[in-house]
């Protein structure tokens, strides 16, 4: 199949990735831009598990305010340089990680952030309410880790839906920065502070 070079050129300015890359995309997802967009998101994924063993010490601390000054919200973001931490879409993506953060309300970074105890205690309570459903323990083990998913997705920031495209979550849309970029980006930490609660 033939891939017109302005379809190339559109799908390179969507996602800032490489021609040749591009190319291989809208083959793969014959000539479908949107399809393309999804397969390069996968193979950038792929790619950003790679660089996620680098060193990221330059970076940006976020702010952003809600409510007339009721809410905010503070996110420190990483990356390898400043280079790319002055890039104008690093900053963009460090608005709109603060924006999740106070939309979303998340607990922790991520599921490694989780305490040991809170997902021991989770387990307990799935546990304690699949009690009378007599189920063999292997299929109870399988059910409390798919529990266990769910409970990640409400507390952890990196595995809640992106709140402006829910097909994805936080820990791909910052993936697809990786890709781009070609340098680990990790959320370091975050603070969330509303008037009147603690």
């Amino acid at each position: 199949m033939e891939i017109k070079a302005d379809l190339v050129k559109e799908l390179r300015q969507r996602t800032g990735i490489g021609m040749m890359e591009c190319k291989a995309a809208l083959k793969e997802a014959g000539g479908d831009l949107e399809k393309a967009i999804e397969c390069l998101r996968k193979k950038g994924y792929a790619r950003a598990k790679d660089k996620s063993s680098r060193a990221a010490s330059q970076g940006l601390v976020g702010s952003y305010i809600h409510l007339n000054g009721k809410m905010g919200v503070l996110v420190e973001v990483n990356c390898e340089s400043d280079f790319v931490a002055r890039n104008e879409e690093f900053q963009e993506l460090v608005k709109n990680i603060c924006m999740q953060v106070a939309a979303s309300n998340p607990k922790y970074v991520s599921p490694e952030d989780v305490p040991a105890d809170v997902i021991e205690s989770e387990k307990e309570i799935i546990r304690a309410q699949m009690q009378d459903t007599k189920k063999p323990p292997e299929i109870m083990e399988k059910i409390v880790l798919g529990k266990l998913t769910k409970f990640y997705e409400e507390v952890c920031l990196t595995e809640q839906p992106y709140i402006k495209e829910d097909k994805i979550q936080i820990k791909q849309y910052v993936a697809s920065f990786v890709a781009k970029f070609g340098e680990n980006i990790k959320i370091r930490r975050f603070a969330r502070f509303e008037v009147g609660k603690a």
